[in-house]
């Protein structure tokens, strides 16, 4: 029967994540007395998620050969969406912040293909690393070079899209989607492990140069606004006025809420958009250490569910997808409540299910609806005569 499949428990912390999501976006409008206004962005947050729970309700009843068949059609529509995105006029995608990432055809409608892109990529390398398994099961050096390669590709092609717009943070998610994918692939250890130092070495190589030779950077044709978050995330104090001003009042929002915080809608420390990349900011004042102790306690129990389900699952291609999910939502509540307490760079991610915004919501919600499907579709497969 169709209850005995249905993931009650996940279903039941998307609930818990709705309601905080509200009381966090009405708190942050009584910030400057926009009660209205307030109310307004909560109705338009409880729209987002009936929207989301209709694609949950959708997704989950795609089992998991249907997917694979879908893969590369969702795929190519997604790289539709995004190149589409570039050559639209501004009439419908008006860049904001000097990028071009939505469809805002009104003022009231918008959209970021990226959104779902996200989960689209997860979908298709999942599909590529099964694929691969498959014909290749004996595993060698070469086979684990093609593996990495694919799965590479794959991701790049989105992220030379995404970056046109230009969105560094998205592109982040899908670089954390890929990685996460490739740790549980298959590949050997020894050649990922000689990667990643291979990354890590040129990461700081470019900090170095960043902070100690900027014009070496500039010769190779960078330019010097392109260091500001770096500079300003290590300095706030010297760009107060500019790029610094975000995180050094996030972080005195935070240090004043204290341990109990300053109670509901008690907002003094201004943050511009606080409801939406910086709604972790808004908890942090109003509810203090406790109100991000609870949320981030949240973030974790659904971690938690959603190994369980990658455990449980008898598929590859259904462990790869909570792979996939649990590595996109990991990097998206990392980054964002680290780069409201100085821990990393302010970058453009919302807090997944909690920030305001209707396609960050569409695009969890579409992710949550693969481990529902999962879920869904086991319980066929466990009483089943297969």
């Amino acid at each position: 029967m169709m209850g005995s499949r249905f993931d009650y428990q996940l279903a039941f912390l998307l609930f818990l994540f709705f309601c905080v999501s509200c009381i966090a976006i009405y708190g942050s409008q009584l910030t400057s007395g926009q009660y209205s206004e307030g109310l307004g962005f909560v109705y338009r947050q409880i729209l987002f998620y009936f929207v989301g729970s209709g694609i949950i309700a959708g997704v989950m009843f795609f089992d998991s050969d249907q997917l694979q068949r879908l893969s590369w059609y969702l795929y190519g529509f997604g790289l539709f969406l995004l190149g589409l995105l570039i050559i639209a006029p501004s009439s419908i995608a008006k860049p904001v912040n000097g990028a071009k990432s939505w469809f805002n055809p009104t003022s009231s409608l918008t959209f970021q293909p990226s959104e779902l892109v996200k989960t689209f990529v997860i979908i298709a390398i999942s599909h590529v690393i099964v694929k691969h398994n498959a014909k290749h099961t004996e595993k060698t050096v070469k086979t684990d070079f093609i593996l990495l390669f694919k799965i590479g590709l794959t991701a790049l092609v989105p992220i030379a899209f995404i970056m046109k717009q230009p969105d560094l943070g998205t592109a982040l998610v899908i670089i954390a989607i890929a990685t996460g994918l490739i740790l549980v692939s298959g590949i050997s250890w020894k050649i990922i492990t000689t990667i990643f130092l291979s990354i890590t070495l040129v990461a700081v190589t470019v900090f170095y140069l960043v902070l100690k030779a900027p014009n070496v950077l500039e010769a190779l044709g960078f330019h010097q606004y392109q260091f500001g978050r770096i500079t300003s995330w290590l300095n706030p104090e010297e760009y107060s006025s500019g790029e610094g001003y975000h995180l050094l009042n996030s972080m005195k929002a935070i240090g004043s809420g204290q341990i109990y915080g300053k109670g509901f809608g008690n907002s003094q420390v201004y943050i511009p958009e606080n409801h939406t990349d910086f709604i972790f900011s808004v908890i942090g004042e109003q509810f203090g250490f406790l109100g991000t102790s609870v949320v981030l306690s949240l973030f974790f129990l659904l971690v938690y569910h959603l190994i369980k389900v990658a455990m449980e699952t008898t598929e590859p291609f259904n462990s790869y997808l909570c792979a996939g999910v649990i590595s996109m939502i990991v990097f998206h509540v990392f980054q964002n409540a680290g780069m409201t307490i100085g821990l990393l760079p302010i970058t453009g991610i919302p807090l997944p299910f909690i920030s305001y915004g209707g396609s960050a919501i569409l695009g969890s919600m579409l992710g949550m609806g693969l481990i529902f499907g999962i879920r869904y579709h086991h319980r066929v497969y466990m009483f089943s005569d297969k």
